[in-house]
């Protein structure tokens, strides 16, 4: 098998049919053997049994990961990483917000030899569709800053979620993953700095959707993405 795809998803029976249609029927057209694990993160709603019900066709095995209570899409991500079979892994955010398509891009830069290859909308090439709102994109950039200073990692946008590993890298990387939060992003990429991986970023095209299933809708919530950051370095003493 060349290629895992990992889905985290909390309550999305609505919007998983979307990704699910669309990406098996890219998989399907390929010259390659794939599978899609969809990790339940302790949904309530019948994510489950949707993806359950789906004909994945001849060249795709789909299957799901259910587990309770919810645990945080990092705890999501690792679950699924460590579950994949294929050659390559990558995981991508079950609204879609980035297309299948870009998945070629970063199955180019493994194959010529990088460890990690990350969907950037920070790049040139990159093409964002919808914007957040004002406060979230200027919180991100602030984000942004802080954590290269933090970490010594110099990337624009480490939390576009769509990135690819080669397996034995995703493998040894997640499995000392010990944030189970949305930060788990900066960690993973510190973990490959720190071992000497090479890391590849790729524009994409992306878009803002609604109805997120992580808020940032208060003080609480946003100061709690900067706690987490800075524990980072303490997890791994």
């Amino acid at each position: 098998m060349k290629l895992s795809i990992i889905i985290p998803a909390y309550n999305e029976e609505d919007r998983i049919i979307h990704t699910l249609n669309t990406s098996l029927a890219f998989l399907n057209q390929q010259n390659f053997n794939s599978e899609i694990i969809v990790v339940s993160d302790g949904s309530t709603d019948n994510t489950r049994s949707v993806v359950k019900g789906f004909d994945a066709g001849g060249k795709v095995a789909l299957r799901v990961i259910e587990y309770h209570p919810n645990r945080g899409k990092g705890y999501a991500v690792r679950t699924g990483m460590l579950a994949g079979n294929g050659e390559m892994i990558l995981f991508m955010d079950a609204d879609y917000a980035v297309p299948i398509e870009e998945i070629t891009k970063g199955i180019d830069l493994i194959e010529t030899g990088f460890d990690v290859a990350m969907g950037s909308r920070a790049l040139s090439g990159s093409v964002v569709a919808d914007h957040q709102n004002f406060f979230r994109e200027l919180s991100a950039k602030l984000y942004t800053l802080i954590q290269m200073a933090y970490l010594g990692i110099f990337y624009k946008d480490t939390q576009c979620g769509f990135k690819i590993f080669a397996k034995p890298v995703a493998q040894r990387l997640f499995s000392l993953q010990k944030l189970h939060s949305v930060i788990f992003d900066p960690e993973i990429l510190w973990l490959a700095k720190k071992a000497g991986f090479r890391v590849a970023e790729f524009p994409v095209s992306w878009r803002h959707v609604g109805n997120s299933r992580i808020q940032y809708d208060s003080l609480r919530k946003s100061l709690f993405v900067f706690q987490e950051l800075f524990r980072i370095r303490k997890l791994h003493r």
